[in-house]
């Protein structure tokens, strides 16, 4: 049994911080505003109600008194009449009415003291009721702008992180760039020194030879072009070398 107690004691435990969780306050309050001014309409309600049986209870006296007033006149008629036994009738039925007069006068009085205090309890009330919006709406103003505050933090802190990573993205495509770059030079290296094969360019080692060999035949031809037109050619420089030794 006490450890089912300490269950269900948990259970509530996290339950109620689930709630709290969950919970605006903003509504809460609003809920507890909207139950003030119901039971402010109720004490307002029941003030009505008195001052409306009041009002009949009023009502009803006069129209007592007026037939106590007829009841008087009708005794004096009948004493002027010779008529005591409906003189007698007459008192006796005013004597009645005045009685009921003299009760709903109590009962007046009473509602009189009881609508004095709901009208106090209404004024406390309507106070409390309008103290309490006042603070609502400052709590929910409040709340609001610490809610909104924390969104905003919240997002920085985002963004942080998010630029965060990105930092870590740029920097990982910068170190991949500067290594593919240098694959690409030793690759060019290798393929220069001939130690790959250029398997797209469709050479093998005897074309790559041969182009070799062309080139230096080209630049060998270029080099004898230039020189004929420098008068550096090959007949010059015999020439020149026959006359050197003649004359030595």
């Amino acid at each position: 049994m006490g450890l089912f107690t300490r269950m269900e004691t948990v259970f509530k435990s996290k339950m109620n911080k689930v709630l709290n969780m969950m919970e605006d306050p903003r509504e809460t309050l609003d809920y507890s505003y909207e139950r003030q001014l119901e039971m402010l309409q109720n004490v307002k309600r029941g003030v009505a109600e008195v001052a409306t049986s009041k009002k009949r209870l009023q009502l009803q006296r006069a129209k007592l008194v007026q037939n106590t007033d007829k009841l008087e006149g009708q005794a004096r008629d009948a004493v002027a009449a010779g008529r005591e036994d409906l003189a007698r009738l007459a008192l006796e039925r005013k004597a009645a009415l005045q009685q009921q007069v003299e009760g709903i006068d109590r009962e007046i009085t009473e509602l009189d003291q009881q609508q004095e205090k709901l009208v106090e309890s209404e004024k406390r009330l309507s106070t409390k009721v309008e103290i309490f919006r006042t603070r609502k709406e400052s709590i929910k103003a409040q709340y609001s702008a610490a809610e909104a505050q924390v969104k905003i933090n919240e997002s920085v802190t985002g963004i942080s992180e998010e630029m965060a990573d990105v930092g870590l993205a740029l920097e990982r495509a910068e170190n991949k760039t500067e290594e593919m770059k240098a694959r690409a030079e030793a690759i060019d290296e290798l393929m220069e020194a001939g130690t790959l094969e250029d398997l797209t360019g469709g050479r093998d080692e005897i074309d790559r030879e041969l182009a070799k060999i062309s080139t230096k035949t080209s630049v060998e031809s270029e080099l004898a072009r230039l020189k004929a037109e420098a008068g550096k050619g090959p007949e010059k420089e015999k020439t020149e070398g026959t006359e050197e030794r003649k004359e030595v």
